[in-house]
């Protein structure tokens, strides 16, 4: 899934080349191209499809140009997990009934890709043989409240990649209630990753959002053809914005969850980057060649490498500029970056988001 423009990511990300497309880390490769290449030795890349928005479709292909483009399915309008999955996999079911899916972001950074190849097979194998819809849960190392958790019926056994049944799903909780959760050892953070066969999630979708899922099966006869695109804008102008959990997942009853730890991080937002990044003596983290500090600390700050940048006095902030736009923001108010972007979209019109 490459479809998000990543507002929190803002300034850095825009409409016009949103965080997935984004050399984010500094490693020489986007996010998405990090994606691809780790889901490319699970499965052969000719099996991996990209869903993103129609106008990020030359990216996708600009980016990894040895993909077919009967791989990148573009959607004509934003409208959430849901519709996304269900065009996916209705696609796929169209091509092989009896496939097995993995779902997963192009935005995640995962450091041991060897334990996630592993968690990965062992899920495949177990959707494989059952009408289950598994997701995995990551083990919570702090309480963190940018997250989403899924709460097992767990027996408290530190297994790794447990398959286990899941009890609640909880949005984004109070820091209190984020660490009430730690505490207990009942709960995982939500990863956003999902493995079932194109069977279950189709059957799932059909129970628990049919209005969705008959308007992805009446063009069926239209999927792995030219007619294709032209269909997908007809169902997309009818079909509702909703997410895959609060449509699916927290409603269905054959849900599982996955306990697993493979360095894992959505890196949804500035302050889930400056973990993964390595920081000076008073442990900013600062990309840019002329940055000049003074009794700063935890600090994340990016700059264009042309411009001379000098801050004093800041603790836990965060100092962004990208193409003409600066950012300056409290680390504990990042929450806050999406709606500064409405407010100077209402302000100055799109070209500044």
């Amino acid at each position: 899934m490459a479809g998000g423009i990543g507002s929190r990511f803002w300034p850095m990300s825009r409409n016009a080349r949103p965080k997935q497309f984004l050399d984010i880390l500094g490693t020489g490769r986007s996010l998405l191209q990090q994606s691809f290449e780790r889901l490319a030795k699970i499965c052969p890349y000719e099996n991996i499809f990209i869903v993103t928005n129609e106008s990020y479709v030359d990216l996708v292909t600009e980016q990894i140009p040895d993909i077919s483009a009967t791989q990148v399915l573009g959607e004509p309008y934003r409208k959430n997990t849901a519709p996304c999955i269900a065009y996916a996999a209705h696609k796929i079911a169209a091509r092989n009934p009896d496939a097995v899916m993995l779902v997963a972001p192009s935005d995640h950074i995962i450091l041991e890709e060897q334990k996630f190849a592993e968690a990965v097979m062992k899920g495949l194998e177990f959707v494989a043989g059952s009408n289950s819809l598994l997701t995995i849960g990551i083990r919570p190392t702090r309480p963190d409240t940018g997250y989403g958790y899924i709460q097992m019926i767990t027996d408290h056994n530190q297994e790794v990649n447990k398959i286990t049944k899941v009890k609640t799903f909880t949005e984004k909780p109070s820091l209190e209630i984020a660490r009430t959760f730690l505490q207990s050892g009942d709960f995982a953070w939500n990863a956003g990753i999902f493995m079932w066969s194109a069977k279950s999630i189709i059957a799932a979708l059909d129970r628990h959002l049919p209005e969705i899922n008959k308007l992805f099966m009446d063009c069926c006869l239209q999927y792995n053809s030219d007619e294709e695109a032209k269909a997908i804008v007809k169902v997309y102008e009818q079909c509702p914005s909703i997410s895959i959990d609060f449509g699916v997942m927290e409603k269905a009853s054959n849900v599982f969850v996955m306990s697993s730890d493979f360095g894992w991080s959505d890196l949804g937002t500035y302050g889930s980057l400056y973990e993964h990044l390595s920081h000076d003596k008073n442990e900013n983290a600062v990309n840019g060649k002329h940055v000049m500090l003074y009794d700063s600390s935890r600090c994340f700050i990016s700059m264009p490498d042309h411009k001379l940048v000098v801050l004093q006095g800041l603790e836990d902030y965060i100092v962004v500029e990208s193409d003409g736009v600066l950012l300056v923001c409290r680390k504990a108010d990042e929450q806050m970056i999406r709606q500064f972007v409405n407010d100077v979209q209402v302000k100055t019109g799109d070209r500044h988001v």
